[in-house]
């Protein structure tokens, strides 16, 4: 019971904010985009890396997955400031940092250095998932998965466009000519967000570890938190093993493509992004369960048809735009479920279950590169249905048992 009080203490208040206009969710929506994009640069340009420091496909995936890793230390111990700091001058800070390590990647003269380098791209672009609780907590209670939905169309937009920009900028100018090109845009969105973001003040009057500790407490006390954290971990493992992969299965003999053609695929998905704002209206009108549901079971159509029809390049792209899309409605559902919890905690809540999300990532990503590794393109399938499978057990009798 004393957990429960720590949790919801009194100088815990949610701080008093205008309204959200329209043209701030864009701004947001487009930071998400510009920042997120930083961990999936790499995914293109993973073949060219091997190639510079003579490593194998396997090993070279290490770029992407250490790179999530940093992402998941990011919302572990960054983002739940959010509840504590205002959040501007926190963003602006992650921000610039995130820049350094960006031209330190770019400048790497070993592979060591550049997983380094990596690992704290991924730690200091946790800037999303400052600014999505923010959005929430602003938006009113009847359109918040409509607002949610918008910022996360520009979050999509960011993670499948990093893509074909970074294999277009790979194959004609080299992979660390992206990297030179992702520190710049941290600059330039730097100054922007300086003169353009509204300030935003949180109040937990707590310490730093307290503020870490009650990240357990919430965990153990919510079980809709818990059931979405799982689902998410799992859909996110089985969307990070496709996007990991595609670069080897597009210049195997299946395809004989490079990182340009691979990046192109990002405009593909990036049809995702219109699913964001009808899983966010469908999680206002018919409830996030309603969206869920209808995510997972696209996201399995998804899988069935890239195993079986990822051979030709009809039925791969097909494959593309029905995991994107049920990845975004499941995604946009649960955080909706997520972010109605406890309003005055969101960035903790949103630290619990994309911490778990990432996780799912990083596993995904390493599963799906040991799977390419020995068994090729149906091993990345096999991966891909198992991790959705769990997810909808997971949706299915976890929420029974707990008797959501």
């Amino acid at each position: 019971m004393s957990q429960s009080v720590a949790v919801a203490a009194p100088p815990e208040t949610p701080a008093a904010t205008p309204p959200l206009a329209s043209s701030q969710v864009w701004l947001m929506a487009v930071t998400c985009g510009l920042v997120v994009a930083n961990l999936y640069y790499n995914q293109p340009l993973l073949a060219e890396i091997g190639r510079t420091f003579g490593l194998s496909e396997s090993r070279v995936s290490l770029v992407a997955t250490i790179t999530q890793i940093g992402y998941t230390l990011g919302l572990l111990l960054v983002v739940p400031l959010g509840d504590k700091r205002e959040r501007k001058s926190l963003t602006l800070i992650l921000l610039l940092c995130a820049a350094v390590c960006m031209a330190g990647a770019a400048y790497a003269p070993t592979f060591a250095l550049l997983v380094g380098a990596s690992l704290l791209i991924g730690l200091f672009s946790a800037v999303p998932q400052l600014l999505i609780p923010m959005a929430a907590s602003l938006a009113s209670d009847e359109q918040r998965g409509q607002v949610v939905g918008k910022v996360m169309s520009g979050l999509l937009i960011g993670i499948l466009l990093s893509r074909t920009i970074s294999g277009y900028v790979g194959l004609h100018f080299g992979w660390r000519a992206m990297y030179w090109v992702g520190a710049g845009i941290m600059v330039l969105l730097t100054g922007v967000l300086a003169r353009m973001l509204p300030r935003n003040q949180s109040h937990y009057a707590g310490s730093y570890a307290s503020l870490l500790r009650s990240l357990g407490t919430l965990a153990r006390e919510l079980p809709v938190l818990r059931r979405s954290a799982i689902v998410g971990a799992c859909l996110f493992g089985g969307f990070s093993a496709f996007w990991t992969t595609l670069i080897f299965f597009l210049e195997s003999d299946a395809y004989h493509y490079h990182s340009d053609v691979a990046g192109l695929f990002g405009l593909v998905g990036a049809t995702g992004a219109f699913a964001a704002s009808f899983a966010g209206k469908s999680a206002d009108r018919k409830g996030p369960d309603y969206a869920l549901t209808l995510g997972i079971l696209l996201f399995l159509g998804g899988y069935l048809l890239l195993g079986f029809g990822g051979y030709h390049l009809v039925g791969l792209i097909a494959g593309v735009v029905i995991l994107d899309v049920g990845q975004q409605m499941a995604h946009i559902s649960n955080q909706t479920r997520v972010f109605s919890l406890r309003p005055e905690a969101r960035s903790r809540l949103n630290t619990v279950y994309m911490t778990a999300c990432f996780i799912g990532a990083s596993v995904g990503s390493f599963l799906g590169g040991l799977a390419w590794d020995h068994f090729q393109w149906p091993g990345v399938c096999a991966v891909g249905l198992g991790l959705v499978a769990l997810a909808y057990g997971a949706n299915r009798f976890y929420g029974r048992e707990a008797g959501e």
